[in-house]
């Protein structure tokens, strides 16, 4: 598939898109982003801009994925401190079309509680955990996508599924 979207191949561009968007989508929406999708688009434009000098397997693919999305979410930081504005909306709230009230309840209050438990976890914590569950990165991969040693890493990650474990329990 790499090779079909270095290739130009408009069906490979949309597989890459379909299966990483969302779940980039979710990490950038749970690290805080303002606005998730438009900074998921961005890093999709530095994906497929980079694609011709990526090299490596689909676990490297992936990891690099997500530290064009960490580079973009560590940018939107920035100008929101330079620039600061006020939030217009619930970053809780679910946006699309309507469907069944009763799912659409549910997955708003799972959605919520999710957010409240990522709210506990100090941002190293925080961004540590959802590199590798939501981005399913190895502790390698997290540690250079943060800068970090694989050791603090993993000082991270055990420090907040402690945090997670005594929230849930």
């Amino acid at each position: 598939m790499l090779e079909a979207a270095r290739a130009g191949a408009p069906w490979a561009f949309e597989r890459l898109y379909t299966d990483l968007a969302p779940v980039v989508t979710g990490y950038v929406r749970l690290q805080g982003s303002a606005e998730p999708d438009d900074l998921t688009s961005e890093v999709f434009l530095g994906v497929f801009a980079g694609l011709s000098s990526f090299t490596g397997s689909e676990q490297q693919f992936r990891s690099w994925v997500f530290t064009i999305a960490h580079r973009r979410l560590v940018d939107e930081r920035r100008r929101a401190v330079r620039r600061p504005t006020e939030p217009t909306g619930d970053p809780g709230t679910l946006d699309g079309p309507g469907g069944d009230a009763e799912a659409e309840a549910l997955d708003a209050l799972g959605l919520r509680r999710v957010y409240e438990l990522c709210a506990t976890l100090s941002p190293d914590q925080r961004e540590v955990l959802l590199l590798r569950i939501v981005g399913d990165l190895t502790v390698e991969q997290v540690a250079r996508t943060v800068g970090r040693s694989v050791g603090a890493v993993k000082a991270l990650q055990r420090r907040g599924l402690a945090a997670l474990r005594k929230k849930i329990d």
